[in-house]
């Protein structure tokens, strides 16, 4: 089984670096791991701690983490890696970390190679993301490996009788901090037991953000005596749904988007489903005393988003029509009731929300139709759907604190 998965990581390999002549992403994912062992074979590292996270929500989730294991260890130097240019390109000069690099591709000379220069003494991965050959080695050199924020489902390869090769990677885990009960009973039924049900860092991160939130006076003119619905790390189909809805509801309302995307072609696509006269894109403002005349804001860059909840009195939730939703605990931190597509269940929080009354699936536009107007005509409703995510959030914080107490005593 191993030589079929060192044949399908280099067919991997091949497909992105095709890839790489039409697509941006997968030019930086190339390029980015290009001569990773020359750029730092002299660092002349002694030991170090190792942070693996996917992608830029992967990082933001274990940030907590992060930041207690460098403040607890001052003195020992932080590997972060990310697999995705999303993470990478955006956190490369996080002062979180010493070394910050792409992870490389999954061999086993890598594999060896990044222990070597990097001297772990012992690794975190985030969430996901269980590679063979790097996690074999820290095995190898009994280098601690813990996958925090773990979670698991029934579907996954893991858990079938043809799983052997994944259940194989997953042995090589030190320890696992799950996120629920049921990630520890499916690992308990393959004979891991060495885990632990601590929740997810993620409470812990958009806690923190809430105390260091800016505050956004373009924000406040915008909103001027209306209401407001923040519209957060959307997509097209997330953005027509929306748009449908607007032009049939009553004045009182705006929109703030924040696209997940923010190229100008996907910004004037969303543009052109208003009047021109009601939109306005963040990067056009240039008084704010004309900013309460807009019906629509579009923030046209990144790194915003969580400042704009505590504005809003609903919060939509982009992703739900294609592989899953984005961060819905950002937007539930500040006590806003949150809407989000069908595709929501790979996301405990989202299905706790909707378990607590706080969040709400939608299919099509007649139910979007139907929950907003549940939402925008019954104020007393929505205030309370608010404090219910806002209570939810904060009684599931705390689970950085177990894992620094397991790990470190």
């Amino acid at each position: 089984m191993p030589s079929i998965y060192n044949i399908g990581i280099k067919f991997y390999y091949l497909f992105i670096l095709f890839a790489s002549f039409f697509n941006d992403k997968a030019k930086k994912w190339i390029d980015g791991r290009k001569d990773w062992k020359e750029k730092f074979k002299n660092s002349e590292i002694t030991s170090s701690i190792w942070f693996h996270f996917a992608s830029l929500g992967e990082f933001e989730q274990g940030k907590p983490l992060l930041e207690a294991v460098r403040n607890q260890n001052p003195q020992q130097k932080i590997v972060i890696t990310f697999f995705s240019p999303s993470g990478y390109e955006i956190r490369k000069n996080s002062p979180l970390g010493d070394y910050i690099l792409y992870l490389p591709l999954d061999t086993a000379k890598n594999a060896h190679e990044f222990i070597r220069i990097f001297k772990p003494s012992m690794a975190f991965f985030n969430k996901y993301e269980y590679w063979y050959h790097f996690f074999k080695a820290l095995n190898k050199y009994q280098i601690p490996l813990y996958v925090t924020s773990a979670i698991f489902r029934p579907q996954q390869i893991f858990f079938k009788f043809y799983g052997g090769f994944n259940k194989q990677i997953l042995s090589y885990v030190t320890h696992f901090f799950t996120q629920n009960k049921e990630s520890g009973d499916l690992l308990s039924s393959i004979g891991l037991h060495n885990f632990t049900l601590c929740g997810d860092t993620r409470f812990d991160s958009v806690n923190n953000l809430a105390q260091k939130v800016k505050e956004l006076p373009f924000v406040k003119a915008f909103k001027n005596e209306s209401k407001l619905l923040v519209a957060g790390s959307t997509w097209p189909d997330d953005e027509k749904l929306l748009a449908q809805w607007f032009m049939n509801q009553q004045d009182n309302w705006k929109i703030l988007f924040a696209p997940h995307e923010i190229k100008p072609e996907k910004i004037k696509a969303l543009q052109q489903l208003f009047n021109d006269r009601m939109v306005i894109k963040h990067s056009e403002i240039a008084d704010l005393d004309t900013l309460k005349n807009y019906k629509i804001l579009v923030i046209d860059n990144i790194g915003m988003l969580s400042s704009l909840y505590p504005y809003g009195e609903i919060a939509y939730i982009g992703g739900g029509f294609g592989a899953g939703i984005h961060n819905t605990l950002e937007a539930a931190t500040w006590g806003l009731p949150i809407i989000f597509g069908p595709n929501y269940q790979k996301f405990q929080e989202a299905k706790d929300l909707i378990k607590h009354e706080a969040g709400f699936s939608i299919k099509n536009q007649e139910e979007l139709n139907a929950v907003l107007a549940k939402l925008t005509q019954d104020e007393i409703y929505c205030a309370n759907s608010g404090k219910k995510a806002q209570a939810y959030v904060k009684e599931n914080i705390g689970a950085t604190a177990l894992i620094m107490k397991k790990v470190f005593g």
